[in-house]
């Protein structure tokens, strides 16, 4: 039985059956499946009123096997203690998939934004930053934060300012975090990265005939129908890319409501109706769910939920008809519901890998901004030259004359956007298939999601190793 929902848990449920299958001393698996550090704090801030509210907050760092550790700040008031620890338990996990050299973290302030003001965000924003400071939980070195539900770029810009200034004369501040405006030392492709990553990670598990034969499906994304809860700024990107690389939306949901269309929907225009009406509800030729988790049980190929955790449960679980699930969102099956699933023949594609794009691209952005150097700005226009050398060379050889829009085409040099874009592809590419294998290596019958936390307790263990922590 699902019970009380535990997230941290839910993700110790994983580790332990995924911990079965390696060849681990207790002792190690034991280091591993800890949370290394939580630091809870309150602290009053003052509202545009005049009254005195107090603010409670999380930091939490699971695993120090590499530094810093790495992981979004959520602004909700869902946030819990147990909600951050098992949150930065999967941020392990999934670094470790990825090859990122961070250890997991995860953070939060249990506020309901829409109830504030612009001005008391920024305030709690940055006194939740200078209580991190002051404990010594943020730090280009030491733990780095990034955006998550309810925060984004410009929280990251109060972040850094705020850190900076208690910090004065240090070489690296803006590494403090990442997903920060462009302008403020963050990386072009970071805003849709999640949702990217999502992407890729749908269409090459959809690439393996093999596996798509076994679902009675056919081999690629192109006409798979695919039904998206959630259109923030994740199952929005997820939807918009899985759009444009063949798959047909026929069902979508917010938290207002859900819609759904069999001959599909164009995401884009679903969010202009959104913004002129308040609401995806009544769009043009679509009918309305009667309820926004309907959207679960659609009639679909493909279910990518989007939204925020214990979406699929005992209760809904025999009612979701996708033969493909590509976790978008942190946890949104609970234990039980993947366990009915998988026995059921449903391929389930492990958040802790789908959603990995957004970590990865934060990497970059901290790698960028350690170097102190623009990606692309080294080599673009030497590229270009080099590239054009050559037309020049096909030209004089075929005497064909290629056009100015041709020419311009064949000689683009690389700018930061496409090295991050095709930095993350190759990314999710590689990892998707290093837990395929894992998956292989030990038993058919073995789920994805057990595969890949096999596989990423494998590279922790490694790093324990390598420390001479344990042998």
């Amino acid at each position: 039985m699902d019970g009380s929902y535990s997230l941290m848990a839910q993700v110790d449920q994983a580790f332990d059956r995924a911990a079965a299958h390696t060849a681990h001393p207790s002792t190690l698996l034991k280091q591993i499946k800890s949370c290394n550090s939580v630091y809870h704090m309150t602290f009053p801030i003052k509202r545009d009123d005049g009254s005195i509210e107090v603010i409670q907050a999380w930091r939490a760092e699971h695993s120090h096997h590499r530094l810093p550790t790495k992981g979004g700040i959520r602004y909700s008031m869902a946030v819990s203690e147990d909600e951050v620890m098992g949150l930065a338990a999967m941020m392990s996990y999934k670094c470790a998939l990825v090859d990122a050299p961070f250890g997991g973290a995860k953070g939060g302030i249990r506020v309901s934004r829409h109830q504030y003001s612009d001005t008391e965000l920024e305030r709690i924003t940055r006194r939740y930053t200078f209580e991190l400071v002051k404990k010594n939980f943020i730090g280009p070195g030491v733990d780095v934060p990034a955006p998550d539900f309810g925060s984004g770029p410009r929280e990251m810009a109060w972040i850094v300012d705020t850190y900076r200034s208690l910090h004065e004369g240090e070489l690296n501040p803006v590494a403090c975090v990442t997903g920060k405006p462009v302008t403020q030392g963050g990386i072009r492709g970071r805003v849709e990265a999640t949702g990217r990553g999502v992407f890729f990670g749908i269409r090459e598990a959809c690439d393996v005939g093999e596996d798509m034969k076994a679902l009675g499906l056919s081999r690629g994304l192109e006409g798979k129908t695919v039904a998206v809860q959630g259109l923030g700024n994740v199952g929005y990107h997820a939807a918009k890319f899985i759009q444009e690389g063949g798959g047909v939306l026929v069902a979508l949901a917010e938290y207002e409501g859900g819609i759904h269309n069999p001959r599909g929907l164009d995401v884009d225009a679903v969010m202009a109706h959104r913004k002129e009406s308040g609401s995806i509800l009544d769009f043009p030729g679509a009918t309305n769910l009667a309820r926004p988790a309907d959207v679960l049980e659609a009639e679909c190929d493909i279910l990518v939920p989007a939204a925020l955790e214990q979406q699929v449960t005992e209760e809904n679980v025999a009612r979701v008809k996708a033969k493909i699930i590509g976790e978008a969102a942190n946890g949104p099956l609970t234990a039980d519901a993947d366990a009915y699933l998988h026995d059921r023949g449903t391929m389930i594609i492990p958040g802790t890998y789908l959603n990995a794009g957004g970590v990865t691209v934060s990497y970059f952005e901290w790698v960028k901004n350690l170097s102190h150097v623009r990606f692309g700005r080294m080599q673009k226009r030497f590229e270009e030259r080099a590239f054009g050398r050559l037309l020049s060379a096909i030209e004089d050889s075929t005497g064909r004359r290629f056009s100015e829009q041709e020419a311009r085409d064949f000689t683009k040099g690389a700018t930061e956007e496409d090295l991050v874009n095709s930095g993350m592809e190759e990314t999710m590419v590689t990892a998707y298939h290093t837990v395929r294998d894992a998956q292989k290596s030990l038993g058919n019958a073995l789920d994805l999601r057990t595969a890949a936390f096999a596989y990423a307790i494998d590279k922790i263990a490694i790093a324990y190793s390598e420390l001479g922590i344990f042998p």
